[in-house]
Formats: C-alpha cells, structure tokens, sequence
C-alpha cells in the first residue's frame, strides 16, 4: 500500500510557479521525476495528486528547486500563481529559433540538405535545457512579463488597444498554422483576418474568454477548413509549392489526410496542446482524439518513414510554417475592415427589410376585397338545330301583308279577324 510524501507538498498553482521559476518545462519536470509530462500537469492543475515513491521525489525536487530560486511572487510577476498561464498562439519565429540554436549550441536540428535522405536524429527536448521564454513547439511565448493583476491591466486598454495587442500577439502565428491546414498563402491570411474580424464584432464576448487565442484559433480553422472555399475561382487552381522536395512532400501528405485529421495533427504536434485541449477544439472526445492522433502520424509515417518520430515530425512541421514569409495585415487595417463588412450587411438587411414591407404594402394595396368566382370556359350544347333565314313569302303571304298594311290602327280597338 502506497503512502503519501513525508515531504508536504505546495499547493497545485505553488508548484507549477516553482517550475517556471526554475525555467523548466513540465517534459523537463517529468524527465526528471520519471513520469510523464501529463502526470506533471495533472498535478499541477489540481486533477491528481502526487503520491508513492514518485510523489516523494517530486516533493523533493520542488523543495530543492524552491532553495534554489528563492524567488517570491513580489519578486517575479511571471512566477505569480494568480497569472494564468500563456495560451499557445504564435509560431516560432526564425529570430527566436537562431536565438534558440544560439542559447542552446549541443541540440542539433536537421539541416536542410539532410532532408529526404533518411532518419533524423533528433535529440530528447525534455532532456535538454531550454532556456524560461522559448519552447520547443510551433509556439512561443509573449516576450513581456505578465502583469500581477491582470483586472486592472484590462481596464486600463481601450477595447481598440486590447484588440490590438490580441492581434499582433497571435496573428503571426495563427497565419503559419493555418496554412499547414490549407496549403494556401492566401487562404491563410484571409482566414485569420476573418477570424479577429468575427471577434472585433463579437468583443465583449471574446474579451471575457478565459482563452481569447483559442478563440480565435477555433474560428480561423473553421474558417480555413469550410468546404465552400472549392467553389471560389480563386481558389480552384493549387498554389505554388514549397521549394524543397521533403517540404513539399510533407504538405503533400498533410492536405491528403482528412480535414479533422489534419487539425489534430497540426493542434497536439505542432500547436503544442494537450490530448483534452486538443479534442475540446475539435469538439470530439478524448478517444475520438487519440484515435485521429494515431492515424495521422501513421498516414504521414507510411509516406514519409523518417517522419515516424513525433519528435522529428514536430521539427518538420516547425519548419515547414517558418519557411513561407507569410505577413498578416495590420490590426488597424483588420479592424476597419470588419467595421466595413459589418455596416455593409447592416445596410443590406436594412435595404432587404425596406423592400419587403414595401412589396407587402403593395400587395395589401392591390389585393381584392371580395370573392370573384371565375367565368367558366363555354362549352358546345348538342342537338340543337341550326338557326336558318326566312325564304320568300308565297301568293296568299304577300296578299295578307298587304290587307295588314291598308287597314289602320286606330286607338285600342281590338284587332279581330275578319272573313275573307
């Protein structure tokens, strides 16, 4: 029977700020425990608590790293247990990753000309310092401290600022995941203004999210992945693809996989989230989730062997969004642009409810007030004989004619017949 840490334990949020303190990664944490980094995070969060030889060792370990840091929340803003922790929302830029190779000199990435030629080595990133600030996912960081109270932070933005600093945090990034999901430069781009014009016009809601970027995030993949897109002209011839043979073989193989597929792939192998996360945006179950995962590494697997690693695949998939320049438009541009959309179909529901009371009214104006039974069709009566012109009148018939016309009418005298 297993008994709880001599040691007593912090609380979750006390030990997920001792990690970050210590600038480890909950991979880095488990690696060192020996357990997975869901079981660290099920720790951290509440869901399971610690116990048995591994729950000693990791009360322990976050004593000695607690010795080690010494660092308070009054001391570190970033380290405060109240700050929650950042939404993953931008890819890894080329500045932070040649700031990555710089910090880091003993991990090795695979170069380019290694592409194709078989399996890539890539080292354990749990086993590997990671310098508080960078992670090795298609994610990164915000590059400003947190503030300690994130209340008083919000109320000092105007919307347009808080939209804005929403946009330009997460734009970047959205852009280059949304094209591993579409292959397209251009629908990626269009995709994520849609997206932060469909959050500037719903912003109350949005800013009251506990996840704004997850958000946005969900939004710009529906908008990417909609079936309608097929139909535009536009978008009917492919677009160029990638210049190298191994990169455009893996786009090739990404945008074979079914959409749902694809998404699951790019949110746990690329985004950074986890199995719950994962399936909470796809709006599947945990298992539908894993299921998904699993036949997607395997369909890339089976066309690409050296991508059978998750930990090379996740590099590939790095690269690949790094390597398009693709640029999103401006905050202010996005925000007048969802302004425009927004006073355009204002104007035409009204126009379309003027016209319809008017055609209404019209109706109502010229309508009948009572019933008209309608006139039946004519239809031929038989057996009745032809009507036929009198023929010349005979002796005895002209004679009487003229006795009638001799004689003449006088007053009310009765006309009575008279012998021949």
């Amino acid at each position: 029977m297993t008994q709880s840490p001599a040691i007593p334990l912090p609380p979750p949020k006390e030990r997920r700020r001792l990690r970050e303190a210590a600038s480890l990664t909950r991979a880095q944490l488990a690696s060192r425990v020996g357990v997975t980094s869901e079981t660290v995070r099920g720790w951290e969060t509440g869901r399971s608590t610690p116990r048995g030889r591994k729950g000693e060792k990791y009360a322990k370990l976050l004593g000695s790293l607690g010795d080690e840091a010494g660092v308070t929340p009054d001391q570190d803003g970033a380290a405060d247990s109240d700050d929650p922790e950042p939404a993953p929302g931008a890819v890894l830029s080329r500045r932070a990753a040649r700031a990555r190779r710089k910090t880091v000199p003993d991990r090795k990435r695979p170069a380019a000309k290694d592409r194709g030629r078989g399996p890539v080595t890539v080292p354990d990133r749990s086993r590997a310092p990671v310098p508080h600030g960078h992670r090795v996912i298609l994610t990164e960081r915000p590059r400003t401290t947190p503030p300690r109270r994130p209340d008083e932070a919000i109320t000092a933005l105007t919307p347009d600022q808080a939209f804005d600093a929403l946009y330009a945090f997460c734009a970047p990034a959205l852009v280059r995941q949304t094209y591993l999901l579409t292959g397209r430069r251009e629908l990626a781009r269009e995709s994520v203004e849609r997206a932060f014009q469909i959050a500037w016009q719903r912003w109350p809601e949005v800013a009251r999210d506990r996840d704004p970027a997850g958000w946005v995030r969900a939004t710009a993949y529906e908008c990417a992945l909609s079936p309608w897109h097929r139909f535009r002209p536009r978008f009917r011839h492919p677009e160029p693809p990638p210049p190298d043979a191994f990169d455009r073989a893996l786009m090739d193989t990404l945008l074979k996989l079914p959409p749902s597929y694809r998404r699951t792939l790019v949110l746990y192998d690329g985004v950074g989230l986890g199995l719950p996360e994962t399936a909470a945006e796809t709006e599947a179950s945990t298992r539908a989730a894993v299921n998904r995962l699993a036949h997607a590494r395997e369909a890339v697997a089976e066309r690409l062997p050296e991508l059978a690693d998750p930990e090379t695949l996740h590099w590939r998939l790095v690269e690949l969004a790094s390597v398009e320049r693709l640029r999103a438009a401006k905050p202010s541009v996005v925000r007048r642009g969802g302004e425009r959309r927004a006073r355009f179909w204002t104007r035409a529901a009204i126009a379309f409810t003027v016209a319809l009371i008017g055609t209404t009214a019209l109706t109502v104006r010229t309508a009948p007030t009572h019933y008209e039974p309608p006139v039946p069709e004519g239809e031929t009566v038989q057996g009745v004989p032809p009507r036929m012109a009198p023929g010349p009148l005979s002796e005895s018939e002209r004679e009487l004619r003229a006795k009638l016309r001799k004689e003449e009418q006088r007053g009310p005298d009765r006309l009575l017949p008279q012998p021949w």
